[in-house]
């Protein structure tokens, strides 16, 4: 791992930004500013926390058995699936939703913003490894800023001479009181493909209350849609830009028993709600062409 010493001399920020290492010698970005304190991690550069000093409880779900280990992603904050979504296709076993989620990142940039938010940009660049499996010349950055809101802006660039097609997600692990409380706002009247139903298409009516097994594909989704929660009494709007499409997951009772580092019981406090490119809104770059994914969270308190 990146040595700290060399990390804090040129990059932390004082009385803002520092790091630290987990016991398996992973290394975090911690931040505190004037409006949250989050924690990222430079392996699958992702952030696995993010709390406004005014809110109790923590906008992300980090699971309590999460893995820290090379070669396996992170489990809660916002995963980066890249440079495809879903299951691999090409029958050579690779990992589904790609390998950024499972790679380490550089810190290329920190810097305080002129209204005290902390910005934080990471880059993940192609090897002989990744070029054995996806044959691209490319430069992904994920910039994060934290401030009164939560930005996450994901921007792969094509650095070869040949186009090259990908889809992607933000896979964001919601924090929440419990599902029973929850509700997500905004897709009545969207089209989806129920991943559980063989992809039949169909059309969302109403609000999204999650009582079973949900794995969703919105398509034509709108930029902004809202994951209201009575028990925390808090509503987390979702806006974003340079993609179409929303993903909406949670693996319920039974399924959450195969997943190993998720508790028995802790399908009742997440929700993902993704900012997506997949399917037919997939994208294609031509050479020295780049492309901006972007997800922004703010809280709203809900009147009591």
């Amino acid at each position: 791992m990146t040595d700290l010493n060399s990390l804090t001399k040129q990059f932390a920020i004082e009385g803002q930004l520092s790091f630290s290492e987990t016991d398996n010698g992973f290394t975090m970005i911690e931040i505190s500013n004037e409006f949250a304190s989050a924690k990222i991690s430079t392996y699958g550069g992702q952030i696995v926390s993010f709390k406004l000093h005014d809110q109790a409880q923590d906008l992300l779900y980090l699971s309590e058995q999460a893995v820290y280990k090379d070669g396996q992603a992170i489990r809660g904050g916002t995963p980066i699936c890249w440079p495809w979504f879903g299951d691999d296709t090409s029958g050579l076993g690779l990992p589904s939703h790609g390998f950024a989620r499972n790679q380490l990142w550089q810190v290329v940039e920190t810097k305080e913003l002129t209204d005290g938010s902390t910005s934080v940009t990471l880059l993940l660049s192609d090897t002989n490894a990744s070029r054995s499996v996806w044959p691209y010349q490319f430069d992904l950055y994920v910039e994060l800023v934290i401030g009164k809101k939560l930005r996450l802006n994901s921007t792969t660039r094509n650095n070869g001479n040949k186009p090259f097609s990908f889809t992607q997600a933000l896979h964001t692990y919601f924090n929440i009181s419990d599902i029973e409380n929850v509700d997500v706002t905004g897709l009545s009247g969207k089209y989806y493909l129920d991943k559980l139903d063989e992809f039949k298409l169909k059309m969302q009516e109403g609000n999204i209350v999650i009582d079973k097994e949900v794995d969703r594909i919105y398509q034509a989704a709108p930029s902004m849609v809202h994951l209201i929660d009575s028990g925390f009494k808090r509503k987390v709007a979702i806006s974003s830009s340079g993609g179409h499409t929303t993903v909406v997951w949670n693996p319920w009772a039974d399924k959450v028993k195969q997943i190993k580092d998720l508790s028995e019981n802790s399908y009742r406090k997440f929700i993902c709600v993704e900012t997506v490119n997949a399917v037919d809104d997939n994208v294609v770059l031509n050479p020295n062409e780049q492309h901006t994914l972007s997800a922004v969270y703010s809280i709203e308190s809900l009147l009591n």
